[in-house]
């Protein structure tokens, strides 16, 4: 029976479990400085949407309306307004900025409690846990969860958050300057946006996995066939080989080419849907343009806030795929702090007090599983202040010998 492997089997694993059990590495009891610095993190994420909504949106639209007033007197203004949109996107990149300085401290932290917390409760196991699992894929459970939580952290707080953010004051003032059937147009499209990405991205994943498969078997085929060269060589089947080798590439480049091409698909129906949401939009305006309701500087101000909400959206498929394996090797590490200690220390427990050291072995069978039995019916007495030499092959049994003796103590 192989080494079992430590790894999440759930494929659609609940994002808010996880994150619930990160909240308290977020935010630390105790640490009053990071709680500061999340506090102004998102005092600064709220700053940037307010000036990108407020800001540059207004500021092009009255530029635009004293324009159309084709009054040249006005001229000192537009350019007032002018400079004013080039520094409210300014303000927008300062803003962001200074939160990913200001957070990023927060983000080592978390990661790096939360990583001791493992390796903490690793040692804490028992030998059991450690002979019946691959070191290195319990190693790889935790650099991934690890890795995972500061890109996980990032697009839930500095993408999606602020992106639905974005999306209440863009509504609210739909509603308040144009009415309800922008409001309800833009919803749906929003919706719809969302719906069309998560479903290309899902026949990504499954086109992207064979794609990784297909590329593993033909690196694993190469490796294997120029270990064994010297037997390739003694039966004449270099050619064999590279046929091989080449309907491997060949499967491997043919999902490679369907990986593309989705995303051709994905970036396509995005782009769809982006531009009829932002022909409709103005569309409408124009039309109340020509009702007298609306102004000419609507227009740009519409096409402003359309295509600002609509560009975080770009990323949407990469962040989606992006939370969800983080979800699920994050989940995978929270499992392995919840594998339990066979050995727990008890309350209060008084010292081991060693007064002879005698040990002694009476009728003992031990074996790491059942089908492979190492010691047999061991007879064996070592008196204290003695010296006993254990001797034999590899796998007779020398060490477990010696791990008997820890664990009878640990019991």
């Amino acid at each position: 029976m192989p080494p079992e492997t430590f790894t999440s089997t759930r494929a659609d694993q609940p994002l808010l479990p996880t994150l619930r059990r990160f909240l308290p590495f977020l935010w630390p009891a105790g640490q009053p400085r990071l709680k500061a610095r999340i506090v102004v993190a998102m005092l600064l994420v709220i700053g940037s949407k307010l000036i990108q909504v407020f800001g540059a949106a207004f500021t092009l639209k009255y530029a635009v309306d004293r324009m159309a007033a084709d009054d040249r007197s006005l001229t000192t203004l537009v350019i007032l307004l002018v400079v004013g949109y080039a520094a409210s996107r300014f303000g927008t990149t300062l803003f962001d900025n200074l939160r990913n300085a200001v957070f990023e401290r927060v983000g080592q932290d978390a990661t790096r409690r939360l990583a001791a917390t493992v390796f903490r409760h690793l040692h804490a196991l028992s030998l059991d846990f450690h002979l019946s699992r691959r070191t290195g894929a319990v190693t790889k459970v935790v650099e991934r969860g690890t890795k995972s939580i500061d890109t996980m952290l990032y697009f839930l707080l500095f993408n999606i958050a602020p992106t639905l953010f974005e999306l209440v004051l863009v509504l609210g003032l739909f509603w308040t300057k144009f009415g309800w059937p922008l409001v309800v147009a833009t919803v749906m499209m929003v919706v719809g946006y969302i719906l069309f990405t998560r479903m290309v991205t899902d026949w990504r994943n499954a086109l992207r996995a064979r794609m990784n498969d297909l590329d593993t078997g033909a690196v694993a085929h190469a490796v294997d066939s120029l270990l064994n060269f010297e037997t390739v060589k003694y039966f004449g089947a270099e050619e064999r080989e590279a046929k091989r080798y080449d309907d491997a590439i060949a499967a491997y480049a043919e999902a490679a080419v369907k990986s593309e091409n989705s995303l051709a698909w994905l970036n396509l129906g995005q782009a769809a849907i982006t531009n009829v949401m932002l022909a409709g939009g103005m569309a409408y305006v124009v039309w109340q343009w020509s009702r007298g309701t609306a102004s000419a500087g609507d227009v740009v101000f519409v096409s402003t806030l359309l295509a600002q909400l609509f560009r975080p959206l770009d990323l949407l498929g990469m962040v989606y795929r992006t939370i969800r394996q983080g979800a699920l090797d994050m989940a995978a590490m929270f499992d392995l702090i919840d594998t339990p200690a066979s050995v727990v220390d008890v309350v209060d427990a008084p010292v081991l007090a060693v007064s002879a050291g005698h040990v002694r072995f009476e009728n003992v069978s031990f074996g790491y599983d059942a089908g492979r039995p190492i010691l047999r019916d061991l007879e064996l007495d070592v008196p204290a202040g003695s010296t006993l030499a254990v001797v034999g092959p590899s796998g007779a049994g020398k060490s477990t010998l010696a791990r008997q003796v820890v664990e009878a103590v640990e019991q």
